[in-house]
Protein backbone atom coordinates (compact mmCIF):
# COMPACT_ATOMS: atom_id res chain seq x y z
CA UNK A 1 0.00 0.00 0.00
CA UNK A 2 1.14 3.60 -1.06
CA UNK A 3 2.29 6.05 2.15
CA UNK A 4 -0.43 7.84 3.91
CA UNK A 5 0.03 10.63 6.54
CA UNK A 6 -1.37 9.86 9.77
CA UNK A 7 -2.01 12.85 11.92
CA UNK A 8 -2.91 12.45 16.11
CA UNK A 9 -4.65 14.22 18.75
CA UNK A 10 -2.74 13.57 22.18
CA UNK A 11 -2.80 13.87 25.73
CA UNK A 12 -0.93 13.06 28.21
CA UNK A 13 0.33 13.08 31.63
CA UNK A 14 3.93 14.32 31.54
CA UNK A 15 4.97 13.54 34.84
CA UNK A 16 6.91 10.16 34.05
CA UNK A 17 8.94 11.67 30.82
CA UNK A 18 11.49 13.09 30.54
CA UNK A 19 9.30 15.40 28.09
CA UNK A 20 8.06 15.18 24.13
CA UNK A 21 11.11 14.75 22.12
CA UNK A 22 13.39 11.64 21.52
CA UNK A 23 16.28 12.43 24.30
CA UNK A 24 19.68 10.30 24.90
CA UNK A 25 19.40 6.50 25.14
CA UNK A 26 18.03 5.19 28.78
CA UNK A 27 15.56 8.25 29.03
CA UNK A 28 11.76 7.71 28.33
CA UNK A 29 9.93 10.05 26.11
CA UNK A 30 6.53 10.87 24.88
CA UNK A 31 7.81 10.37 21.57
CA UNK A 32 9.69 7.44 21.84
CA UNK A 33 6.80 5.89 23.38
CA UNK A 34 4.45 6.42 20.97
CA UNK A 35 6.60 5.67 18.28
CA UNK A 36 7.27 2.09 19.81
CA UNK A 37 3.08 1.39 19.75
CA UNK A 38 3.87 2.02 16.01
CA UNK A 39 5.68 -0.36 15.85
CA UNK A 40 4.14 -3.11 17.29
CA UNK A 41 0.62 -2.15 15.57
CA UNK A 42 2.42 -1.88 11.76
CA UNK A 43 5.71 -3.10 12.20
CA UNK A 44 7.52 0.07 10.88
CA UNK A 45 10.18 1.93 12.66
CA UNK A 46 8.93 5.45 12.06
CA UNK A 47 9.71 9.02 13.22
CA UNK A 48 6.63 11.02 14.39
CA UNK A 49 7.15 14.76 13.97
CA UNK A 50 4.54 16.73 17.57
CA UNK A 51 3.55 20.42 17.28
CA UNK A 52 4.91 21.10 20.64
CA UNK A 53 8.24 19.86 22.48
CA UNK A 54 7.08 19.65 25.50
CA UNK A 55 9.21 19.71 28.64
CA UNK A 56 9.94 17.17 31.26
CA UNK A 57 6.69 16.99 33.32
CA UNK A 58 4.86 18.62 31.23
CA UNK A 59 0.95 17.77 29.88
CA UNK A 60 -1.11 18.09 27.23
CA UNK A 61 -4.53 17.72 26.36
CA UNK A 62 -4.42 18.51 22.57
CA UNK A 63 -0.69 17.50 21.23
CA UNK A 64 -0.88 17.18 17.63
CA UNK A 65 1.59 14.57 15.61
CA UNK A 66 1.93 13.27 12.25
CA UNK A 67 3.95 10.15 10.67
CA UNK A 68 4.09 8.23 7.49
CA UNK A 69 3.26 4.76 7.12
CA UNK A 70 2.44 2.47 4.38
CA UNK A 71 0.14 -0.40 6.75
CA UNK A 72 -3.10 -1.09 5.56
CA UNK A 73 -5.02 0.11 8.60
CA UNK A 74 -8.04 2.53 8.21
CA UNK A 75 -6.58 5.84 9.79
CA UNK A 76 -9.52 6.28 12.24
CA UNK A 77 -8.34 3.01 13.82
CA UNK A 78 -5.05 3.83 14.84
CA UNK A 79 -6.02 5.61 17.84
CA UNK A 80 -7.81 2.39 18.96
CA UNK A 81 -4.82 0.14 18.27
CA UNK A 82 -2.35 2.66 19.72
CA UNK A 83 -4.02 2.42 22.71
CA UNK A 84 -3.89 -0.95 22.89
CA UNK A 85 -0.10 -0.56 23.08
CA UNK A 86 0.11 2.78 25.03
CA UNK A 87 0.56 3.41 29.11
CA UNK A 88 -2.71 4.38 30.92
CA UNK A 89 -0.54 8.07 30.78
CA UNK A 90 -0.45 8.39 26.84
CA UNK A 91 -4.06 8.51 25.12
CA UNK A 92 -4.58 8.93 21.35
CA UNK A 93 -8.09 10.66 21.27
CA UNK A 94 -8.20 10.71 17.84
CA UNK A 95 -6.39 9.61 14.67
CA UNK A 96 -6.82 10.02 10.71
CA UNK A 97 -5.08 10.95 7.39
CA UNK A 98 -4.00 14.57 6.21
CA UNK A 99 -2.18 15.66 2.87
CA UNK A 100 0.78 14.35 2.28
CA UNK A 101 2.22 18.13 2.69
CA UNK A 102 1.07 18.23 6.30
CA UNK A 103 3.48 18.86 8.86
CA UNK A 104 1.90 19.06 12.87
CA UNK A 105 5.28 21.67 13.83
CA UNK A 106 5.44 23.75 10.77
CA UNK A 107 2.03 24.40 9.19
CA UNK A 108 0.71 25.56 13.37
CA UNK A 109 -0.58 29.03 12.86
CA UNK A 110 -1.01 29.26 17.17
CA UNK A 111 -0.26 26.64 19.95
CA UNK A 112 -2.51 27.31 22.59
CA UNK A 113 -1.10 26.95 26.74
CA UNK A 114 -2.53 26.76 30.03
CA UNK A 115 -1.03 27.15 33.17
CA UNK A 116 -2.83 25.73 37.11
CA UNK A 117 -1.83 26.94 40.35
CA UNK A 118 -3.68 25.66 43.39
CA UNK A 119 -3.76 28.01 46.24
CA UNK A 120 -3.91 24.96 48.47
CA UNK A 121 -1.82 21.78 49.34
CA UNK A 122 -3.29 18.77 47.44
CA UNK A 123 -2.56 15.24 48.02
CA UNK A 124 -4.18 14.18 44.68
CA UNK A 125 -3.34 17.03 42.60
CA UNK A 126 0.34 18.18 42.90
CA UNK A 127 1.58 16.66 39.98
CA UNK A 128 -0.60 18.57 38.03
CA UNK A 129 0.02 22.43 39.38
CA UNK A 130 1.67 24.72 40.97
CA UNK A 131 0.91 24.53 44.80
CA UNK A 132 1.69 28.83 45.15
CA UNK A 133 -0.01 29.23 48.67
CA UNK A 134 1.39 32.79 49.20
CA UNK A 135 -0.54 35.91 48.69
CA UNK A 136 -0.49 36.95 45.31
CA UNK A 137 -2.29 40.18 44.12
CA UNK A 138 -4.69 38.57 41.41
CA UNK A 139 -5.26 41.60 39.98
CA UNK A 140 -1.95 42.29 39.33
CA UNK A 141 -1.61 39.25 37.84
CA UNK A 142 -4.65 40.37 35.50
CA UNK A 143 -2.58 43.53 34.57
CA UNK A 144 0.78 41.90 33.80
CA UNK A 145 -1.33 38.88 31.53
CA UNK A 146 -2.27 42.25 29.64
CA UNK A 147 0.61 43.46 28.70
CA UNK A 148 2.00 40.59 26.85
CA UNK A 149 -0.54 41.40 24.18
CA UNK A 150 1.46 41.90 20.77
CA UNK A 151 4.37 40.97 19.19
CA UNK A 152 7.79 41.50 21.31
CA UNK A 153 11.28 39.92 21.80
CA UNK A 154 11.07 37.33 24.15
CA UNK A 155 14.94 36.24 24.53
CA UNK A 156 14.85 37.25 28.14
CA UNK A 157 11.65 34.66 29.10
CA UNK A 158 13.28 31.82 27.60
CA UNK A 159 15.96 29.09 28.39
CA UNK A 160 19.41 31.44 27.39
CA UNK A 161 21.01 27.99 25.58
CA UNK A 162 17.87 27.34 23.37
CA UNK A 163 17.56 31.17 21.98
CA UNK A 164 17.31 31.68 18.31
CA UNK A 165 18.43 34.46 15.66
CA UNK A 166 15.11 35.57 15.75
CA UNK A 167 13.23 35.65 19.47
CA UNK A 168 10.10 37.68 18.73
CA UNK A 169 6.32 35.85 19.31
CA UNK A 170 3.25 37.32 18.78
CA UNK A 171 1.00 37.02 22.02
CA UNK A 172 -2.76 36.65 20.53
CA UNK A 173 -4.35 36.40 23.99
CA UNK A 174 -3.22 35.87 27.47
CA UNK A 175 -5.55 35.96 30.69
CA UNK A 176 -5.98 34.82 34.19
CA UNK A 177 -9.12 33.03 35.59
CA UNK A 178 -10.19 32.02 38.93
CA UNK A 179 -12.01 29.10 39.28
CA UNK A 180 -12.49 28.93 43.11
CA UNK A 181 -9.33 27.94 44.78
CA UNK A 182 -7.10 27.03 41.59
CA UNK A 183 -6.04 29.79 39.42
CA UNK A 184 -5.54 29.46 35.52
CA UNK A 185 -3.32 31.11 32.80
CA UNK A 186 -4.53 31.09 29.51
CA UNK A 187 -2.24 32.01 26.60
CA UNK A 188 -2.36 31.73 23.23
CA UNK A 189 0.42 32.83 20.61
CA UNK A 190 1.93 32.17 16.89
CA UNK A 191 4.67 30.27 18.37
CA UNK A 192 6.46 29.72 22.02
CA UNK A 193 10.41 29.61 23.05
CA UNK A 194 11.69 26.84 25.22
CA UNK A 195 10.46 27.43 28.60
CA UNK A 196 9.02 31.05 27.52
CA UNK A 197 5.36 30.12 29.19
CA UNK A 198 6.90 28.45 32.75
CA UNK A 199 9.07 31.94 32.53
CA UNK A 200 6.39 33.87 31.74
CA UNK A 201 4.40 32.52 34.78
CA UNK A 202 7.20 32.66 37.10
CA UNK A 203 7.72 36.30 36.54
CA UNK A 204 4.07 37.41 36.84
CA UNK A 205 3.76 35.26 40.14
CA UNK A 206 7.18 37.20 41.57
CA UNK A 207 5.94 40.48 40.39
CA UNK A 208 2.07 40.27 41.77
CA UNK A 209 3.49 37.92 45.23
CA UNK A 210 3.06 39.85 48.55
CA UNK A 211 6.03 39.49 50.86
CA UNK A 212 6.83 42.66 52.65
CA UNK A 213 10.44 42.11 52.88
CA UNK A 214 11.33 41.73 49.09
CA UNK A 215 14.56 39.91 48.02
CA UNK A 216 16.24 42.79 45.85
CA UNK A 217 16.04 39.97 43.20
CA UNK A 218 12.52 40.21 42.93
CA UNK A 219 10.57 42.00 40.16
CA UNK A 220 7.96 44.38 40.30
CA UNK A 221 5.14 45.02 37.87
CA UNK A 222 7.57 48.10 35.93
CA UNK A 223 10.53 46.00 35.81
CA UNK A 224 8.42 43.27 34.64
CA UNK A 225 7.15 45.73 31.67
CA UNK A 226 10.99 46.99 31.03
CA UNK A 227 11.89 43.71 30.64
CA UNK A 228 8.92 42.51 28.06
CA UNK A 229 9.41 45.99 26.47
CA UNK A 230 13.18 45.59 25.93
CA UNK A 231 14.37 48.20 27.76
CA UNK A 232 16.65 46.33 30.23
CA UNK A 233 19.06 43.33 29.53
CA UNK A 234 18.04 41.67 32.86
CA UNK A 235 16.82 37.89 32.45
CA UNK A 236 13.77 36.51 34.34
CA UNK A 237 15.11 33.67 36.02
CA UNK A 238 11.51 32.95 38.13
CA UNK A 239 10.44 30.08 36.20
CA UNK A 240 7.24 27.89 37.63
CA UNK A 241 7.78 24.54 37.94
CA UNK A 242 6.50 21.93 34.72
CA UNK A 243 3.67 20.06 36.93
CA UNK A 244 1.09 22.63 36.01
CA UNK A 245 1.91 23.61 32.29
CA UNK A 246 -1.12 22.17 29.61
CA UNK A 247 -0.15 22.28 25.83
CA UNK A 248 -4.10 22.58 25.48
CA UNK A 249 -4.76 23.03 21.24
CA UNK A 250 -3.00 23.89 18.39
CA UNK A 251 -4.18 25.20 15.49
CA UNK A 252 -3.55 25.20 11.66
CA UNK A 253 -5.23 26.68 8.77
CA UNK A 254 -8.80 25.64 7.82
CA UNK A 255 -8.60 22.51 6.02
CA UNK A 256 -5.69 21.21 8.48
CA UNK A 257 -7.32 21.78 11.16
CA UNK A 258 -8.06 19.80 14.07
Amino acid sequence: MSDRNIRLLIEYDGSAYAGWQAQAVGLVTIQTTIEEAIFKVTGERVRISGAGRTDAGVHAIGQVANFVSSHDIEPRRFALALNYHLPNDIHIRQSDEVPANFDSRRNATFRRYRYLIGRRRSALYRSRRWEYTIDIDFDCLQRLAGMLHGEYNFASFCVTTSRKEDNTCCILFARWYQIGELWSFEIRANRFLHGMVRSLVGGMVNAATCIPDANPRNLTPQSFQDILQGSTDERVVFTAPAQGLYLVSVGYHEGMSE
